[in-house]
């Protein structure tokens, strides 16, 4: 009983919505603040911990309830509690204060914390500035379009709480606040277009390489399962815009980590047990015209460049050194953290690696001892059957993609789970799998035979039609297949998702997870409708990405030639730069001496107005507000200054009530002239 009367008590009743309309201005401002800062965290929750995400919306709901009810704001040693042990919480998470999440973490507690100290303009100046730190810390995850998007209304909504922290009398609007923060950001949008034309770049400002499996899909290891899990996911991984003649989707193949080594269950990039002379060189040998084409490519977080197979020369990437590697794969020299774009050229038709036999290709016959012992002994009954004793690889590549075609397998995204000997499991009872299955299978099963074997990882395929001229390839093409040695020929790739699912290579036409239910619902609606849109949204995201994201130094130097500078360098740029931002600062500053000498036409009102009422005997001084004024009138001259007083009224209601106005009403004061005439030719009588 006593506890059912204590949590009814007034200090935990809710405070009852008065209506927007009726709470008072600093009410109103507070949660329309909270509201700004609402928005600027919601983006950062998918990279926070979830105890952040609850402490930080409690908070401000907290905050929120006592703006509603004017209640008292808690005291701080409360406040140091709950910062202590977010602190401690923000350690148990990530196992230090240190470094990007933890940092993000503690500026998400502190901005939730600092709302809860809100006493005077100097703490309101606080939180604006730790939420335009909050607005960048956004761009260390993502430089997206919607981000970008989502922090403009962001900062415009902390610069209207700015401007009405700036405006203490009366009773602005949000409306009005808004629009002179957006007249004074559009006022800097010249000097921030100007910087980012003319500032140097000095490589990527955000790129924070995680360690680890690529972010974006592609992986230096592999198990069973994991590009299955790739291919769920639908964002951009590359685009392609060909000069040219377009290469029909199964020529697309996009070459990424090589992986030879095998322990049983996870693929790893091969360490040669034999010197370099004797190790599988990549000698390329092409034929026929190149296919040149420009890429977009996304943060792979890989030092390895995706390109398309194969390409003879390195790609010219400013600020990285390429080099190609003995397995053909394009590398640099450090993980890709950035978003790039080059120009490349492919032979769709080649030959590479070693025709005659070297000792190092022993290393690609390699398997782990104790796993897959019947798969083993399939591939030894198949050599023992009449015909395929002495066959060559390509012979044996063959038969095992006409059992694969014609043995019940299935091509899907969510084969399950398997054990300890995967590939027995796969190969002999289940028969169900993704493309690393396959290709899996395929490997221990040629090196089984007798065959040098190995995988490779990439993408197949792109979208069937391009978007703003570019093609794009998704994670969801994220793709395994294997290559097998050839005496005469060298390396052959063999694709053996083509023979269980040829669709797959042959158009495209990849295994999708189901729709959500906004996606679901609007496919069920017009099946057209969801492909349109998101093809809206990425021509509109890649024209960000091709005029934001990639403006690079060499497009500083072209800036430069096209505005006269016949041999631009960083000297010039720097020059250029703080000319412009110099004559900007100079006329800055002249519009600024002019506007100090105009006269407010609030305070020209206000002058006229004293100097009216002191010629009729009203002491009126600089301090007195129009209310104080109206009460001398009305005890100097009674009913005779009741029209003179009502003015008075009006306009204390004009320049500081809720719907207070910008500029003077200009029939006040020739009413004010006119009543003040007519008052002292009353008195005068």
């Amino acid at each position: 009983m006593a506890l059912s009367s204590f949590l009814s008590g007034p200090g935990w009743r809710l405070p009852r919505w008065p209506g927007w309309s009726r709470l008072p201005r600093e009410g109103r401002d507070t949660l329309f603040l909270l509201g700004v800062i609402g928005w600027t965290v919601l983006p950062h929750v998918p990279h926070l911990p979830a105890w952040c995400t609850a402490l930080t919306a409690l908070m401000l709901l907290w905050r929120a309830a006592l703006a509603v009810g004017n209640g008292p704001l808690p005291g701080r040693w409360l406040l140091v509690a709950v910062l202590a042990v977010a602190a401690g919480l923000t350690f148990m998470s990530f196992r230090t204060l240190l470094g990007k999440e933890p940092g993000v973490t503690m500026a998400v507690v502190l901005m939730a914390l600092k709302t809860l100290e809100l006493r005077a303009r100097r703490d309101a100046f606080v939180v604006f500035f730790l939420g335009f730190f909050l607005v960048l810390t956004h761009f260390l995850y993502s430089q997206s379009l919607g981000v970008a998007v989502a922090m403009l209304v962001s900062v415009w909504g902390l610069l209207t709480a700015l401007v009405l922290a700036h405006m203490p009398v009366g009773q602005p609007s949000l409306k009005q606040a808004a629009r002179l923060a957006g007249r004074t950001a559009l006022l800097g949008a010249p000097i921030m277009l100007l910087l980012f034309l003319l500032f140097p770049r000095i490589g990527p400002l955000w790129g924070v390489p995680k360690d680890g499996v690529s972010a974006t899909g592609l992986s230096d290891r592999m198990r069973l399962g994991q590009v299955a899990e790739v291919a769920l996911d639908d964002r951009v991984a590359l685009r392609l815009r060909f000069e040219g003649a377009v290469p029909p989707p199964q020529s697309l193949y996009f070459r990424g980590p090589v992986l030879a080594a095998f322990d049983g269950s996870e693929w790893r990039p091969l360490l040669p047990h034999f010197p370099p002379a004797q190790q599988p060189q990549a000698e390329l040998r092409t034929t026929g015209p190149a296919l040149r084409y420009e890429m977009t490519l996304e943060p792979l977080r890989l030092p390895t460049l995706p390109l398309l197979e194969t390409s003879p020369t390195a790609p010219q990437i400013e600020g990285y050194r390429v080099r190609r590697s003995q397995d053909l794969q394009w590398l640099v020299d450090r993980p890709l953290a950035e978003r790039l774009r080059f120009r490349a050229e492919a032979h769709l038709r080649f030959e590479h690696g070693p025709r005659e036999p070297l000792p190092g290709l022993q290393d690609y016959l390699d398997l782990p001892a104790g796993f897959n012992p019947r798969t083993l002994e399939w591939a030894a009954a198949l050599r023992r059957e009449p015909g395929l004793a002495n066959a060559g690889a390509r012979e044996l590549a063959q038969h095992l993609m006409r059992h694969i075609r014609e043995g019940g397998y299935t091509y899907t995204l969510a084969p399950g789970e398997y054990g300890r000997d995967a590939i027995d499991e796969f190969w002999l009872d289940r028969k169900e799998g993704f493309c690393e299955h396959f290709a899996a299978t395929f490997v221990v099963l040629m090196r089984a035979l007798g065959v040098p074997a190995r995988i490779v990882t990439g993408y197949q395929g792109a979208d069937p039609q391009p978007v703003d001229d570019y093609y794009i390839v998704r994670q969801s093409d994220a793709h395994a297949w294997a290559e097998y040695w050839q005496a005469g020929s060298g390396w052959v790739r063999a694709d053996p998702t083509a023979a269980v699912a040829p669709d797959r290579i042959q158009r495209s036409l990849r295994l999708a997870a189901p729709p959500g239910l906004v996606a679901g619902t609007i496919a069920a609606v017009s099946p057209q409708l969801m492909q349109r849109l998101r093809a809206a949204w990425e021509a509109i995201d890649n024209r960000w990405n091709q005029w934001v994201l990639n403006y690079s130094r060499g497009q500083q130097f072209d800036l430069l030639k096209d505005l006269g500078v016949e041999a631009p360098d960083w000297q010039t740029l720097a020059t250029l730069l703080v000319t412009a931002l110099s004559t900007l600062a100079l006329i800055g500053a002249a519009w600024a001496w002019w506007d100090r000498h105009r006269i407010d036409p609030w305070t020209r009102q206000r002058e006229a107005l004293l100097a009216a009422l002191r010629r009729i005997g009203i002491a009126a001084d600089a301090q007195d507000t129009p209310g104080t004024l109206a009460r001398r009138v009305r005890e100097r001259h009674g009913s005779a200054g009741e029209p003179l007083a009502a003015l008075l009224e009006t306009l204390q209601a004009q320049r500081y009530g809720r719907e207070a106005r910008r500029t003077p009403d200009p029939s006040l004061t020739r009413s004010f002239a006119a009543a003040t005439r007519s008052l002292a030719a009353t008195t005068s009588r």
